[in-house]
């Protein structure tokens, strides 16, 4: 076996049926003989039906229900015993592939002997460019000046932004500090050297963890651009207070595990001010944050694609009555259709120049549902078709 997939799943039923489908058209497109590759779905004992709902449409895939929330670390590692790939990669179930990523990630391990893992580049459902995609290790300046601001007013500082490694060009491959779990694919001899995720870390901070300790056996992290998904961020994770809380408890558990008595006090300072601060301007927005879920009618809907997907979309949308424009120019929000014609690659590759972003929804040829999320700091939208 080559490449075993993971993914932990918790209440995203339509996000992880558009992820299973455009996974399933990315292993098709490897170059490798077929039966290499193996799926795993671990389901968090979500309420909204996931397995009932997906494992009749995706019967190669591999179904792991757990019957009580084990977190992410926890779920990963169920899997993480079952795979027998060469590499693991560990996808976020909010997420959509081209069709040619896992091949050039593949393709990079071939050529580069000294990476462990790697990640993408990655933009959101807007087609922002996600920071982070590359990341540096949350040392207390580096977390300092990210949670106090500077690292924006300042994004290509090698010092202020090293949070997010700013200095390093988005569109160069490099070898960076930390990868983003949400793609993060992996050599299985490296894992077999680190362990998988660490399960004192039930949300946040595993990624950080496992990418340090990947560092520490010789072998390199790889930010590669080569390949561009899009992470909608955050969907199965709402941002209450008690995840709020979650985060910072994740930061610094990481600070205590691998840094504790490196740091002096002024560092400590330094961190915990930022900690604070951040934290409580994180407080203060939550009421401000609000989810855009029933309020798509508004939006004058462009549907793109071939033309029996846009009649059938086109149909369902005046039924809800929402209003349709045959002038691109015109929408408030583009329905993007993958399909024969129209593949994710070049939806992504369109997405990305979304230079007015203007609301985009994402429907894969045969799924049920078009998704959206227009902002991190949102939930996304949803429409059943």
């Amino acid at each position: 076996m080559i490449l075993s997939v993971v993914i932990v799943s918790y209440n995203v039923k339509f996000f992880l049926e558009q992820c299973l489908s455009s996974l399933k058209k990315a292993v098709e497109g490897i170059s490798l003989p077929g039966g290499q590759t193996e799926v795993f779905i671990v389901d968090n004992a979500s309420s909204d039906g996931s397995p009932d709902f997906l494992i009749p449409l995706f019967p190669g895939f591999q179904f792991i229900r757990n019957n009580e929330n084990a977190g992410f670390a926890k779920a990963n590692n169920q899997a993480l015993v079952q795979c027998t790939g060469e590499f693991v990669l560990f996808l976020n179930p909010d997420t959509i592939l081209p069709e040619d990523c896992l091949d050039t990630c593949l393709k990079f391990f071939r050529s580069a002997p000294d990476a462990g893992a790697l990640g993408v580049h990655m933009i959101s459902g807007a087609g922002s460019f996600l920071r982070e995609s590359k990341r540096g290790f949350p040392t207390a300046p580096a977390s300092f000046y990210k949670m106090t601001g500077f690292a924006r007013l300042f994004p290509r500082s090698r010092i202020f932004a090293a949070y997010y490694m700013g200095h390093l060009h988005e569109r160069i491959p490099h070898a960076v500090e930390v990868l983003s779990g949400a793609f993060m694919m992996v050599r299985k001899s490296i894992l077999e050297k680190t362990g998988g995720f660490d399960e004192q870390f039930f949300m946040y901070g595993e990624d950080i963890d496992l990418s340090y300790r990947i560092s520490q056996t010789g072998c390199r992290n790889y930010y590669v651009p080569g390949t561009t998904i899009i992470h909608f961020k955050g969907e199965s994770t709402p941002k209450d207070l008690r995840h709020i809380k979650m985060f910072y408890a994740a930061m610094d558990l990481f600070m205590k595990k691998h840094f504790k008595g490196s740091r002096s006090s002024l560092q400590n300072f330094l961190l915990k001010l930022g900690v604070r601060l951040h934290r409580s301007l994180a407080y203060i927005g939550l009421p401000f944050k609000r989810s855009h879920r029933g309020k798509e009618a508004l939006l004058r809907v462009f549907v793109k694609g071939v033309a029996e997907s846009r009649q059938v979309l086109k149909s369902k949308l005046i039924e809800k009555n929402i209003p349709v424009t045959e002038n691109e120019n015109d929408a408030e929000e583009i329905i993007y259709c993958e399909g024969p014609l129209q593949s994710w690659k070049s939806i992504i590759a369109e997405v990305s120049k979304n230079k007015n972003r203007v609301r985009c929804k994402f429907h894969g040829a045969g799924t049920h549902a078009a998704v959206s999320s227009s902002s991190s700091r949102e939930q996304g939208g949803v429409m059943e078709i």
